[in-house]
């Protein structure tokens, strides 16, 4: 695993029976997009299944290189194998897991072969994931190899969840006024310290934008990064909040200084270079991705 997943950005999420799938999906519609997720699953109705497949099937002989990273949340472990099978599935980064739990790992991942170069992401978003210990268990698994360099992040199902809590997020507030609060924060210490990246569940309003900032700012306090996107005006207002201020990058700057002390002090605050390179080297990656604002004299 690497900060690769700093690159994830807002991730448009597309149902694949889309008309336009092949102009999102080659970036000619949104060409600021960083990452789509091409849905068929939980957006895509049975029925709809064959259609979804055929316009995947389309879409990747339709793919060039280029910088929008693409990822096609599958329905089912036969569904993966069913896209592996596709001409130019190789054009793909990857591929989104849905309701991963230890059951269900291995008839997704046998269907993976060692030499694939796809990075996937597991969501979490099933009954399981509300039990710590299952989710410390799951994480022992995910450690081992080769499963372990193929994840980028993982993904937190926000609306699955509230589902199996028969609720719904609130709209004027953040996902951090709800029970998930507690859950979201049991994820980030059960995975973050060993090393795997998770993305913040999606926000469902479209006529909410503060609120949506308010919550991508919670989002990074709480130690996640990157999240879905239900429509392209939700992608600036999640990305201007991966900016980060002109005050934390010379901080972030000094830390990685070769000629840094080991202890120093910086804009009123201790820096000590044993405890915050990681985050150091985290806010530089965002800083070269996302821009900066501010500048020391304001920040």
């Amino acid at each position: 695993m690497t900060e690769r997943f700093l690159q994830l950005g807002a991730s448009l999420y597309v149902p694949a029976t889309r008309s336009d799938l092949v102009a999102l999906g080659t970036s000619k519609k949104y060409p600021f997009l960083r990452s789509i997720i091409l849905c068929t699953e939980d957006a895509v109705a049975e029925r709809e299944l064959p259609q979804a497949l055929a316009n995947v099937e389309q879409l990747l002989r339709r793919l060039e290189a280029g910088e929008l990273l693409r990822f096609v949340r599958v329905r089912s472990p036969g569904v993966l194998r069913t896209i592996l099978q596709m001409d130019g599935v190789d054009r793909l980064d990857g591929f989104v897991l849905p309701k991963v739990t230890r059951a269900n790992l291995d008839d997704y991942f046998d269907a993976l072969h060692a030499a694939d170069r796809f990075d996937v992401m597991l969501t979490l978003e099933t009954m399981e994931t509300f039990n710590a210990c299952e989710m410390a268990r799951l994480r022992d698994v995910l450690l081992q190899e080769p499963l372990r360099r193929r994840i980028l992040s993982l993904r937190i199902g926000g609306n699955d969840l509230f589902h199996l809590l028969g609720m719904r997020r609130p709209r004027r507030g953040t996902i951090y006024q709800t029970p998930l609060a507690v859950t979201i924060a049991q994820l980030v210490t059960t995975f973050r310290p060993h090393g795997f990246n998770l993305t913040a569940p999606v926000f469902e309003y479209l006529d909410s934008p503060r609120a949506l900032r308010r919550e991508v700012r919670r989002d990074l306090s709480q130690g996640l990064f990157g999240k879905t996107a239900i429509h392209p005006r939700q992608v600036a207002a999640i990305e201007s909040q991966y900016r980060v201020s002109a005050r934390d990058l010379h901080t972030a700057e000094r830390i990685l200084s070769d000629s840094a002390p080991p202890v120093f002090r910086l804009h009123g605050a201790m820096c000590e270079i044993a405890t915050h390179r990681r985050w150091a080297s985290l806010i530089h990656e965002r800083a070269r991705l996302y821009g900066v604002t501010g500048s020391l004299k304001t920040s």
